[in-house]
């Protein structure tokens, strides 16, 4: 292992520990799913498609799990229990963590297999965007459990 995949399993386990931390500070188990006319997706939503989206592009695509992703369901699921949505945040931090331990320079810098924007990128600058990307929607959680 080198030092920039220390480096992110480093990154990712703190926001996705940091995101269990959040769900666990919500009042209740309805606050969770709360949405209003001007904010669309809970809590809840947003921690289902944050790991949605990390088993996949990294847990399915460079780790060679066999997860099935549905990302309408990550948006569209409502009322699932405190407990469950936790255990999926502690399911992806461990497929990420077993997924970038296996993952070497070579291939950091070699081409992500998948083109996700339309133009071809290296896994190391895929990776760095869902850091960032796990990133942003930790703060949303944050401030929708203040704000609701």
């Amino acid at each position: 292992m080198n030092l920039t995949t220390e480096s992110l399993i480093k990154i990712f386990d703190r926001d996705l520990l940091k995101l269990e931390e959040e769900i666990s500070l919500y009042p209740t188990e309805e606050s969770v799913w709360r949405i209003s006319k001007n904010i669309k997706n809970s809590g809840g939503n947003l921690c289902l498609h944050v790991c949605g989206n990390l088993q996949h592009y990294i847990g399915a695509i460079l780790g060679k799990t066999d997860y099935q992703r549905n990302r309408d369901l990550e948006f569209s699921a409502r009322d699932i229990s405190i407990k469950i949505v936790i255990e999926e945040i502690r399911k992806t931090r461990a497929v990420v963590k077993t997924a970038l331990t296996n993952i070497d320079a070579t291939t950091l810098e070699s081409e992500y297999p998948v083109e996700v924007f339309g133009y071809s990128m290296t896994t190391n600058y895929f990776l760095i965007h869902l850091a960032s990307h796990l990133g942003y929607h930790l703060g949303q959680v944050n401030y929708h459990r203040r704000l609701l």
